[in-house]
């Protein structure tokens, strides 16, 4: 598709947004509170969407991300508080200063370099911390990512996988001490300590734990969706199945859903 196109597209798409924000009563009453909520789902049913490698679905769910910016923008534009183009502008001044490889110095960089590059950048922004970037609404595991991702770009990190193995460990064997002790504040410290080292961990390894454990908790799901037919199958229901009973079906389950 030319450039023409693709601005025609999207010049289409500004003007429905002028003739919605003027004349239907439910997008008249929205605004950035309001429509906020909205943007975390539409994100998460992108992300379904790339999950499940439906590339339909995912061009109608960027669809759905590209109106709640034209519409947060033309909000902001009736206060004369920014338009759509001061938001292009805006990401366009900052992928240019934060690629100087690329518009500036026309260098050859790897992508270490790369990103140590932007950490720095952000920092002669005005920013105090590499971590001042972390959004607070993160969900916890995001944040844990991004937290780690961010301080391993200017070298805080494990050097060796050995290492991160061993502080695994560490922070399990302290849990189970804190668990005899009965003081659930450790407890729950020592918990979200370990935690944080297996996210660290999955890192150093090249997973992704955000989306081994959404992969897990499909697999459960299925798995027990099975199960309850099964069950159903036998006029049967957990309340009336032993633990025994119960483990050797779940075994079966997994046997023919592997």
């Amino acid at each position: 598709m030319s450039k023409e196109k693709e601005l025609g597209s999207i010049r289409k798409l500004l003007i429905i947004m002028d003739e919605l924000r003027e004349n239907c009563p439910w997008d008249k009453k929205q605004t950035f509170e309001s429509l906020s909520s909205l943007t975390v789902e539409e994100t998460y049913e992108l992300i379904d969407a790339i999950a499940e490698e439906n590339n339909n679905e995912i061009k109608n769910e960027l669809g759905d991300l590209l109106l709640h910016i034209v519409f947060y923008s033309k909000i902001a534009s009736e206060t004369g508080s920014f338009d759509i183009s001061d938001v292009a502008n805006s990401i366009s001044s900052k992928l240019i200063k934060r690629h100087p490889h690329i518009f500036k110095d026309k260098k050859k960089i790897s992508e270490e370099d790369v990103k140590k590059n932007k950490e720095k950048v952000k920092l002669s922004e005005g920013r105090k911390s590499v971590l001042s970037g972390v959004p607070n609404s993160l969900p916890p595991l995001l944040k844990a990512i991004r937290i780690q991702k961010k301080v391993s770009n200017i070298g805080f990190d494990w050097k060796q996988l050995e290492d991160v193995r061993k502080k695994v460990l560490e922070e399990l064997d302290e849990l189970l001490i804190e668990l005899k002790s009965g003081d659930n504040e450790r407890i729950d410290e020592e918990f979200g300590d370990l935690l944080f080292s297996l996210i660290n961990f999955s890192r150093h390894i090249g997973i992704d734990a955000n989306s081994s454990l959404e992969k897990s908790n499909k697999k459960f799901i299925k798995r027990f969706k099975l199960l309850e037919k099964i069950i159903n199958e036998k006029n049967r229901s957990f309340d009336n199945l032993s633990n025994n009973e119960l483990n050797k079906l779940w075994v079966y389950v997994k046997k023919i859903n592997s």
